[in-house]
């Protein structure tokens, strides 16, 4: 699992140490208010050891989000294959902070360099989806230079009725793929093996 740096941000391996703060995120309301019910810690856990089995299995997954000044856990950060019974496929972008860290600029700086090591695996396309509502990661997306159809909006068919079932996807540009395999340096990012 390669791990990748910004002046601020390591994207690592999941630790043990990081249970607890994922633990504390998922069950937080504010955290998971676009993501469904809380999750009980063994829950929690769970979704580690699949994450990290799923990035060793296809080389892209799920990072743990590091903050380099204080090595403080803050989050998670990556790519992920698009479910089956979606109405679109590919692979997924995504992130998850704590709530402490949100309004820095993290969740945008996290998502450009999963782009760059994205475009440098050869994907051809990049997708985020997100509820309706949450106006936030929508926000990061077109920060990070992602579209939205709304002809692409769409219904989660994993979610029962209700608020949460509403979603927006956005999309990598095929320009912006072009920019970044012309200019490899538009996005600050260094890899580690």
């Amino acid at each position: 699992m390669p791990e990748l740096r910004t002046d601020r941000l390591l994207l690592r391996r999941w630790r043990e140490s990081d249970l607890e703060p994922w633990a504390a995120m998922n069950a937080d309301s504010e955290v998971r208010k676009h993501l469904g019910e809380l999750l009980t810690r063994e829950q929690s856990d769970a979704t580690v050891a699949v994450m990290q089995a799923e990035f060793d299995d296809r080389g892209f997954g799920w990072w743990a989000l590091e903050a380099r000044e204080t090595g403080e856990f803050i989050g998670r950060v990556g790519l992920d294959e698009v479910d089956e019974d979606m109405p679109f496929a590919g692979v997924d972008i995504g992130w998850r902070l704590m709530r402490s860290v949100w309004g820095h600029g993290y969740a945008t700086e996290a998502a450009l360099t999963c782009l760059a090591f994205a475009f440098d695996l050869g994907l051809p396309e990049v997708v985020a989806s997100t509820t309706v509502n949450n106006l936030r990661s929508q926000a990061v997306m077109r920060r990070i230079g992602m579209t939205r159809d709304p002809a692409d909006d769409f219904e989660d068919p994993s979610v029962p009725e209700g608020p949460l079932r509403q979603c927006v996807l956005y999309r990598t540009p095929a320009e912006m793929l072009t920019a970044h395999a012309t200019r490899r340096d538009t996005i600050s990012t260094t890899v580690y093996r």
